[in-house]
């Protein structure tokens, strides 16, 4: 029995133990091996697409199912021993897949077929999964020598192991502080919500009332940061919050070099000038200068106004403190600005978390989604099992109730509306804990074929209940939630015949695309009126606050504009010019490459380079693709004006993003599905105008 690799639908995750990982997934390496060599053993005139393309497809679905779970775990339920069996499994997992397009015997036969004639008796999708894997062999190094082959195993090798430490440095060093205040007025200006949720803290980790805990997780750190009137605190803890990743035992400015190193060194032996230029071949942008001139061009676009907001912020702080008017610190901005912002639009955040509580939001976004794309989705039923609990393991034999990680995860089944088929499953897990890496995200569990389920699961880290009562969330963890919800739609809905082309598996600068048009459902009165009830009376946002909340929506919007752009401008030349920075300090790199993207502070900012996890906790992630961002949201923001002008809610508007978008994968090329759901190219215009940034045209 081997519980990783067990073909339930519902994976039984408390058999998922760490004394599983060697045998289950040593017993996957070995059949994918002998699924290869299978592959390579042909008579070469004897293969077909069935034989070579159809059998590599498919040839490692028992390791990738088996491991796709132990990593899932590794990031939701980290624990010593899960951690060391993960690790010692790693190198060789690592390096079998990294040896699949250097294997010349594979190689060779995948070239025979696809210069055959039965290719072009192939369905168009078919013909794109043959180009698509050819390229992705010739771009890994397939007909590189002998020795370079080598090379770029090693580097692929090292790389999945200097990555995983380096996520782990991140998770260890968050989890390592803590800040326990148990003079309850030095809690002044903090709402209610955070107070009530410090508290929470401190009792769960055995802290004697009065204490409340604070920990660098960002529900708990954001609203210290924009509320607590006490300045000394807010320094506290943005300089604990600045050394994630970057002390001690912890400190992974070794690592990011290392990184950075070897990343260049694969692009080199691949024939590219720099990773960017690799990374990005097959991407829309096409290369690294053409998405620097990207982020760039929007620089240039958004800086006057970029430079006015701290400005004028600062102004601002010396009207109301008395003082003269200076830059302002790190750890006074986020408070400054929430301030002036409840000053400027009467406007507090915090007034609307009562609306949005977290089952009511779920709920709402499923209504919305059930609208536009003829979907239904219900819950199921769900139970938690100790890991390895002796004497559970059959408990869930003849129980209809799905198992899940942990108590706070919960299941939902996603059918069509017409035909009743079962589309996918997911699961969703929503709060923060320590053994839990931070961020949000989307994956696949399960990537079905036609007429068969996907499984997947949408992960966050949004504020969590207290005291028995719902979780009540901010407006931007509302985004959050709707962003990898439309992610997961793009994999749920996915009707592609080839699983390697379906969902989410497109170019990264495309991925975004589906996430961040359905944040749009969250500003329209329309559709919020379907999810942003208040959790006691059920009444809907009141019509002044949505006003007041829209009049804030763009307030300094440049400059979360250009932290965005920043992010991408430091990934992009790190990884398209690093003979430039090697041997300088990467606090210093981070002042020169992004001298005018950041704000104008007295105190300089130690480089985020230390705990970017997006560019660094993966061979590679969003490395040398974070502009990403950006450029789906020029499209994401084009694409909304025609539910704009259609109708938000319009069914037949979602249908065609549903028909040209989330179902097609990568099965034809995103410039294309984008003109076809379109009916042209995307315009840069509607995202400055709906960030406040330009003037719409006049019709």
């Amino acid at each position: 029995m081997h519980p990783f690799l067990n073909p339930d639908f519902h994976v039984r995750w408390s058999q998922l133990v760490p004394e599983a990982v060697a045998p289950d997934i040593g017993h996957a390496l070995e059949v994918a091996k002998q699924n290869i060599e299978a592959i390579c053993g042909q008579e070469p005139a004897m293969a077909t697409f069935e034989s070579t393309f159809l059998a590599f497809e498919n040839a490692a679905e028992l390791l990738n199912a088996g491991w796709g779970r132990l990593c899932h775990l590794d990031s939701v339920c980290d624990a010593p021993a899960q951690r060391e069996a993960y690790g010692k499994m790693l190198p060789e997992v690592s390096d079998f897949y990294s040896s699949l397009s250097l294997n010349g015997r594979l190689w060779s036969m995948i070239k025979t077929v696809s210069e055959g004639p039965e290719i072009a008796k192939l369905s168009p999708v078919q013909q794109r999964f043959v180009q698509e894997t050819v390229t992705d062999f010739r771009n890994s190094g397939a007909d590189l020598p002998a020795d370079q082959k080598k090379r770029v195993a090693e580097v692929d090798a090292e790389l999945s192991k200097l990555t995983k430490e380096y996520s782990e440095h991140v998770l260890d060093s968050t989890n390592a502080w803590e800040l326990v205040i148990t003079d309850e007025s030095k809690l002044i200006g903090l709402p209610e919500s955070a107070i009530a949720g410090a508290a929470a803290n401190a009792r769960a980790k055995g802290h004697e009332a009065p204490a409340w805990r604070f920990t660098l997780q960002f529900p708990s750190m954001y609203p210290l940061m924009q509320h607590l009137h006490d300045d000394g605190i807010r320094r506290q803890v943005w300089e604990a919050s600045s050394q994630v990743g970057a002390v001690g035992e912890f400190d992974n400015t070794a690592l990011v070099w290392q990184i950075l190193t070897l990343r260049q060194e694969k692009a080199a032996i691949l024939g590219h000038k720099h990773f960017a230029d690799l990374t990005l071949l097959r991407r829309m942008a096409r290369n690294g200068e053409t998405a620097i001139g990207f982020v760039n061009d929007l620089h240039e676009r958004i800086r006057p106004t970029f430079i006015a907001e701290h400005k004028q912020l600062a102004q601002y702080k010396a009207a109301k403190s008395g003082q003269p008017i200076g830059a302002l610190e790190p750890w006074e901005v986020a408070y400054w600005a929430e301030r002036q912002r409840k000053e400027n639009y009467d406007f507090d955040e915090e007034v609307l978390r009562p609306f949005f509580p977290v089952d009511g939001v779920m709920a709402g976004m499923f209504e919305i989604a059930s609208r536009l794309f003829g979907i239904t989705i219900r819950q199921l039923e769900t139970v938690y099992l100790a890991p390895g609990a002796e004497g559970e393991k059959d408990l869930l034999e003849n129980d209809l109730r799905v198992e899940v990680w942990h108590p706070e995860c919960s299941f939902y089944e996603i059918h069509d509306a017409k035909t009743a088929a079962h589309l996918g499953s997911f699961y969703a897990d929503w709060h923060p804990r320590e053994s839990k890496r931070g961020g949000a995200w989307m994956n696949s569990l399960h990537t079905g074929g036609l007429g068969e389920p996907h499984l997947g699961i949408i992960i966050g880290n949004m504020s969590p209940p207290v005291d028995g009562k719902t979780a009540q969330l901010t407006h931007s963890e509302v985004e959050t939630i709707f962003h990898e919800f439309g992610h997961l739609l793009h994999g749920m809905l996915s009707q592609v015949e080839v699983k390697s082309l379906s969902g989410t598996n497109v170019p990264w600068d495309f991925v975004e695309l589906p996430s961040q048009i359905m944040e749009n459902f969250c500003w329209d009165r329309e559709s919020l009126d379907l999810f942003a009830r208040h959790y006691e009376s059920g009444e809907p946002i009141p019509e002044g606050l949505f006003v007041k909340m829209i009049a804030a929506r763009n307030y300094l919007s440049a400059s979360g504009f250009m932290r965005q752009l920043a992010f991408g401008k430091l990934d992009l030349e790190l990884h398209s010019r690093l003979a430039d920075f090697v041997g300088k300090d990467l606090d210093a790199i981070d002042r020169e490459v992004l001298a005018d993207y950041l704000a104008p502070l007295n105190t300089p900012t130690p480089s985020m380079m230390r705990r970017f996890n997006h560019l660094f906790s993966s061979p590679t992630g969003y490395a040398a693709g974070y502009y990403s961002y950006k450029w789906a949201e020029v499209l994401d923001a084009d694409a909304f004006t025609r539910f704009q002008k259609e109708g938000v809610l319009n069914a037949e508007t979602g249908h065609a993003f549903r028909e040209h978008i989330l179902s097609k994968g990568n099965s034809a090329a995103p410039d294309e599905l984008y003109r076809r759901f379109m009916g042209r190219d995307p315009e840069l215009e509607p995202l400055l105008v709906r960030a406040g940034l330009a003037e719409p045209a006049l019709a």
